[in-house]
């Protein structure tokens, strides 16, 4: 059987070092020594959708809406501090998901949870990086 949205997100989020769930405004939220990082949106206030809120670096907020608005959105009340809303509803790609949950929680996690967390793993890219550097003799070459 196939877990639920929530249930993958929630084990996503609590595999994070010191992460707990806590349910405020009606909702699952998730922090780190009580700092939020990803907060479930389960249609909220009537909303067409199942996603979870997160906090995003500067300007990816407006380039994942841009991108594909279908599975990026503005949420209400943190949206315009760039949080973006992620639909786990569609279909979603899960380690998209988990890594930009990693990425929120490295947002407001404190420093000395990063270096452990760093320990265990570097952060994922949700795309491979396709940029190939030309070695010293090609680059002599087209010269």
């Amino acid at each position: 059987m196939t877990p639920k949205p929530v249930d993958r997100l929630r084990a996503i989020c609590l595999a994070l070092p010191e992460a707990t769930e806590k349910i405020a405004w009606g909702e699952p939220t998730w922090r780190v020594r009580g700092k939020l990082f990803a907060q479930l949106d389960d249609h909220h206030h009537g909303a067409d959708h199942l996603a979870v809120w997160l906090p995003a670096p500067l300007g990816e907020q407006e380039a994942m809406v841009f991108t594909d608005p279908e599975r990026f959105f503005r949420p209400p009340y943190v949206g315009p501090r760039g949080w973006v809303g992620v639909r786990i509803d569609r279909r979603p790609s899960w380690p998209q998901v988990a890594t930009l949950v990693e990425r929120a929680y490295r947002m407001v996690a404190p420093p000395r949870l990063l270096e452990s967390l760093a320990t265990i793993r570097p952060l994922r890219t949700s795309k491979p990086s396709r940029t190939r550097r030309r070695s010293r003799t090609s680059r002599q070459r087209s010269r």
